[in-house]
């Protein structure tokens, strides 16, 4: 199925972020109110098609800052063999670690893909050897993964808005992660999920099955009021369903969304598997 636009009609949500009363959090009910879920090992088709198998980790990911490096090095020691399938690399002389053509701090690539990446094949396990360990181990990967990795395909964005009485206040957009995220070499990915009907097939909306993201990108009160904008907009979407004008459903619910809704036999896995390390670098 082909993916839908980057430019499609969009319904946005604003209000003061109760933590913050300079700070107005803009979120993008299209897409946090869409069935995109992780197809990890379940039809995920890879960013690349020569590398089906590394879904989003082919590149490497990079780092935010030194908080986010400690925290993964942090997992990284604890990590075992049955875990890690490329810890004798990682481990080596700070083996998980490289910088890109412009110098930013990466994880490293080991034989095509990310060094966390266990291949097919692996006793461990294939995918995310951090997201397996916090699976294992009791923990939310957010706490454990690089913060490009656990975000994707949630982006957040600040900006600061002028007004005209000379005041301003910090906007925060929570939205979608879609390619132009990942610079000008997201045009040329093979494929990508956020706006594929092959991966808008969860029975929970992402407002839903990222609530723990969420709520480390918003904090803990802005996502309670999230949650009541997100079902209230839900309610009003299905009394337009019930109304029969569809004309209008692609400006309420994601295209990828309701393209996966008119298959004959829409999948609805009962969860994702293990997601991976992402490769993109934060914009």
């Amino acid at each position: 199925m082909p993916e839908s636009d980057l430019d499609i009609p969009r319904s946005y949500v604003e209000f003061t972020d109760p933590a913050d009363a300079d700070q107005r959090l803009r979120c993008d009910l299209t897409w946090l109110t869409s069935r995109w879920t992780c197809i990890f090992g379940s039809g995920c088709h890879g960013v690349y098609a020569d590398r089906p198998d590394d879904g989003c980790c082919t590149l490497g990911a990079h780092f935010t800052d030194d908080d986010d490096v400690a925290r993964v090095r942090e997992h990284m020691e604890r990590l075992t063999p049955e875990q890690w399938q490329h810890r004798s690399v990682g481990r080596k002389d700070d083996g998980w670690l490289e910088r890109d053509e412009d110098g930013a701090l990466k994880t490293s690539v080991v034989d095509g893909a990310c060094v966390f990446l266990n291949r097919p094949g692996f006793s461990g396990g294939t995918g995310c050897s951090l997201h397996t360990y916090a699976i294992e181990t009791g923990r939310l990967p957010h706490t454990v993964k690089p913060d490009v990795c656990w975000q994707l395909p949630i982006r957040r964005s600040y900006r600061t808005v002028e007004q005209p009485d000379g005041t301003s206040y910090l906007e925060v957009t929570i939205g979608e992660f879609d390619r132009r995220g990942w610079g000008p070499g997201g045009h040329d990915l093979d494929w990508y999920c956020s706006a594929s009907s092959d991966a808008h097939v969860a029975r929970e909306p992402v407002y839903r099955s990222s609530e723990h993201e969420l709520r480390e990108l918003m904090g803990d009160e802005a996502y309670e009021q999230l949650v009541v904008h997100c079902e209230a907009y839900m309610r009003a979407v299905k009394t337009l369903r019930s109304t029969g004008k569809r004309e209008l459903l692609p400006l309420f619910v994601h295209p990828a969304t309701l393209a996966a809704e008119q298959r004959p036999a829409a999948r609805t896995p009962e969860a994702a598997a293990p997601r991976k390390s992402a490769t993109k670098k934060r914009r």
